[in-house]
């Protein structure tokens, strides 16, 4: 048992305070909610105080067998059957008074996080006081505290010049504390062709990058449409790639990624949906963490702040004309609510968990940033302040570490980087499909809708299914049942018809290009003899930057309206469609066109003066092809930590360097000796 310290009274007075102005405002706007003066609204916040820790001990155990979804329930419910035990039983109130006692302990609950919030300027510190409390009371030991943890975590879609714009500027506090201080440095890292999260994340988790051409694609052998944060997708790719020794094989623990990394622990991640939810010990975290006034009602009060702050900035954003721009409706506001405002402060409580049980290595994907910036824009108020939400994250994981039965290094790393631009079809008028079936006089359908923040929440959700519990039961059917209502709304659950001559994916401002019903690459001469005009067509778009199509001389080929460039072999005819988007991109773009599940046709947009591209999907922000800041990731390190000299090209080149780090502090000795003698 730890300490009690002079903050923890100071605490536990504010929220006494607050809950005692939270009982006389209940009492004033609920008719049937009586507490009297002062003193019997006093009295009353320190009956429910009592009442509640007795209570809590036995709800959060029941949560526990419920998942975090019983967790929820418990949050919702738990603190208004305190009030009605409290106020309404002692008068002989009946079932019916529930629905008041919910409301009042609303109201209490937020009046009292709004006291502490006060007091603890702001509710990251009282949630941060909360978590090394915990540390203070459950002392935990393990067997080789000399060796140092470290927590990889990844600010999803963060460009480096963002990163380093940002800590030059101060507005992210503990990454310029960090690096002004010398105890980090933050440097560039380049993904490959695609700059997505399957393909990033594949190759930093898993050491590999081949094989995914995309955020989704088609498979011809088995006519079927990859959707990479699919769980059951995400499973079959993570099989095909793992080798057992993923980044995590070491007593890692995987928080919200699409896949494991090999952890024997992987909480709320894609690829282990299927066959393992989150364990007993992450469920009881989840739940202590949602069963209190602060952590419930500040991730609540917070998402509801959150869908406010982005109809306003939504409206003031047409009302400005901002531009580029795209239409945000309610559904990304309770995208962006409940990324920003419930699945950051879980992933957090997940994070920590896992720190104050001394786990060796945790990666953790906060897509905040990443999910804002795809509607607002990379350099908007509302993307930068998501960026500041996972800054103070990192403050908090820092926190942690302090109190954690073993030292933690901490890495911040990005997968990838963002481009921005017009949407393509807001700029030309019709979408990559809609050009597609103009010039090739054919029916094409299309899946270009970006579901990355959709994912982290359907992850989070699916994680409380099971098959342990009824109610985990239940909540399996009805997460199918959603997943199911979702897909059937594109062709991604269901063979494509004869009719239907082409599926074109939009992967950011990549496009991809398949003839349905073929085992094999169309070459260009096959295209050219089906559909004459359209290679000719797309390359002559003026939101086309280039086209690539196999030939059966020189492999594949980059086309421009004024000239070609055979990637095999580097040579160049007429000007050089690759010359504007960076030396690394034929080089990319040869990997990526050789790839078995390549498309028929690769179309990547313009690049213009300005340096935006031109998204195939809705997105005013984007990534997955090439042109503008997208291939420009980003990694904090401790300087103890060696970097090469040269800038890292390739997830699957930062793979082996984290790698390196784990082993620099003592990592993954045992399967180095397995692969002595294996």
């Amino acid at each position: 048992m730890g300490r009690l310290r002079l903050g923890d009274f100071g605490r536990a007075l504010l929220a006494l305070v607050g809950a005692t102005v939270g009982l006389l405002v209940a009492s004033w706007l609920i008719p049937s909610f009586d507490v009297g003066g002062w003193e019997g609204a006093l009295l009353t916040a320190v009956l429910i105080a009592v009442f509640g820790v007795a209570l809590r001990f036995v709800l959060v155990r029941g949560a526990v067998l419920l998942g975090w979804v019983g967790a929820l329930l418990l949050g919702l419910f738990g603190q208004a059957i305190v009030v009605w035990l409290v106020v309404y039983a002692p008068r002989g109130g009946s079932a019916a008074d529930l629905g008041w006692a919910l409301l009042a302990s609303w109201i209490i609950a937020g009046v009292s996080t709004l006291f502490v919030w006060v007091g603890t300027a702001g509710t990251d510190d009282a949630v941060t006081a909360s978590l090394i409390r915990r540390a203070h009371r459950q002392k935990v030991t393990v067997d080789d505290p000399g060796l140092p943890g470290i927590v990889f975590v990844q600010a999803d879609g963060v460009p480096f010049p963002v990163l380093d714009w940002c800590v030059r500027a101060g507005t992210l506090p503990t990454l310029s504390r960090w690096v002004r201080s010398g105890s980090h440095r933050s440097v560039e890292w380049r993904p490959k062709l695609p700059a997505t999260t399957p393909a990033s994340q594949m190759g930093i988790l898993h050491g590999t990058i081949e094989g995914i051409p995309a955020f989704r694609w088609l498979d011809r052998p088995s006519g079927k449409v990859y959707v990479a944060n699919r769980p059951a997708d995400a499973a079959l790719i993570e099989a095909s790639h793992s080798d057992g020794r993923g980044l995590l094989a070491d007593d890692g623990v995987s928080v919200s990624n699409l896949f494991t990394g090999d952890a024997t622990t992987a909480y709320a991640t894609m690829s282990a949906i299927g066959r393992a939810n989150e364990s007993r010990e992450s469920r009881r975290a989840i739940s202590e963490f949602l069963s209190r006034p602060n952590g419930f009602a500040r991730s609540m009060s917070r998402a509801v702040s959150e869908i406010a702050r982005e109809r306003f900035q939504a409206t003031r954003a047409v009302r400005r004309d901002i531009r580029p721009r795209v239409h945000r409706g309610w559904a990304f506001a309770g995208e962006r609510a409940g990324l920003s405002g419930v699945i950051r402060d879980l992933n957090t409580a997940m994070v920590a968990d896992a720190m104050l049980k001394g786990r060796r290595s945790v990666y953790v994907d906060y897509v905040d940033y990443d999910a804002v910036a795809h509607h607002a824009g990379i350099l908007q108020p509302e993307s930068l302040d998501a960026l500041a939400g996972i800054d103070a994250v990192l403050a908090q994981i820092e926190a942690v570490a302090a109190v954690a039965p073993r030292k933690y290094h901490i890495v911040v790393l990005s997968d990838h980087g963002q481009s921005q631009g017009e949407v393509f079809a807001d700029r030309y008028g019709e979408d990559l499909a809609a050009l597609v079936s103009r010039l090739s006089d054919s029916a094409a359908i299309a899946s270009t809708g970006n579901a990355e923040g959709r994912g982290s929440l359907q992850s989070m959700v699916a994680g409380g299914a099971g098959d342990d519990t009824v109610l985990g039961r239940a909540l399996r059917r009805a997460s199918d049942r959603a997943e199911e209502q979702i897909q059937s709304q594109t062709f991604e659950t269901r063979s494509p018809t004869k009719a239907e001559e082409f599926l074109v994916f939009g992967s950011g401002n990549l496009g991809l290009v398949y003839v349905t019903g073929e085992q094999h690459r169309l070459t260009i001469d096959d295209l050219a003899e089906r559909y004459p005009a359209l290679v000719p067509g797309l390359v002559s778009h003026p939101g086309v930057g280039f086209v690539v199509v196999h030939t059966d001389e020189h492999g594949p080929v980059a086309l421009g309206p004024g000239g070609e460039h055979r990637v095999r072999d580097g040579a160049v005819t007429g000007v050089d469609p690759l010359a504007r988007f960076g030396p690394h991109a034929p080089e990319f773009v040869l990997r990526a066109a050789t790839m078995p599940e390549a498309p028929d046709i690769y179309v990547n947009s313009l690049i213009d003066d300005l340096g935006e591209v031109a998204a195939f999907e809705g997105l005013v922000a984007c990534h997955g092809g090439l042109g503008g800041w997208q291939d420009r990731g980003m990694v904090v390190h401790p300087v103890d930590f060696e970097m090469p000299e040269e800038m890292v090209v390739g997830a699957d080149a930062l793979h082996r360097v984290l790698v390196g780090w784990l082993e620099q502090v003592g990592h993954r000795a045992a399967l180095a000796q397995e692969d002595v003698h294996g």
